[in-house]
């Protein structure tokens, strides 16, 4: 498969999280899949461009509680998308923590089988 596809595949299976997350969680509100494909693709880039600063910057804090910060950084990106979007709302940081939980759990679903899929 092209890389152009599994692209495309995986943003609209993120978008499908997203949606997933949203009728989990009370605390995530996603009202449609426009919405979803957006948030999709700002959380992707704020995932590629921000986070590894972040992690780079925070690494002493990351080395000293065990990784755990980590969630924190997961939580502010997840924070950060809702706040750029208005199609995307999270209540609070707490429910953003949970929220990037349940999503980060669904896209390493979402990677595991997409790589068993497109292996064969």
């Amino acid at each position: 498969m092209l890389p152009r596809m599994k692209l495309i595949l995986k943003w609209l299976l993120a978008a499908c999280a997203l949606l997933l997350v949203g009728y989990l969680y009370p605390g995530v509100q996603i009202p449609n899949f426009s919405s979803a494909l957006i948030a999709a693709a700002v959380i992707g880039l704020l995932n590629t461009l921000v986070r590894p600063v972040l992690v780079v910057l925070t690494l002493p804090v990351t080395v000293v509680t065990l990784g755990l910060f980590l969630f924190v950084i997961n939580a502010l990106m997840f924070w950060a998308a809702a706040s750029l979007l208005d199609g995307f709302g999270v209540n609070g940081f707490g429910a953003a923590l949970l929220g990037s939980l349940i999503y980060s759990a669904l896209m390493l679903v979402v990677d595991m089988a997409l790589k068993s899929v497109l292996s064969d």
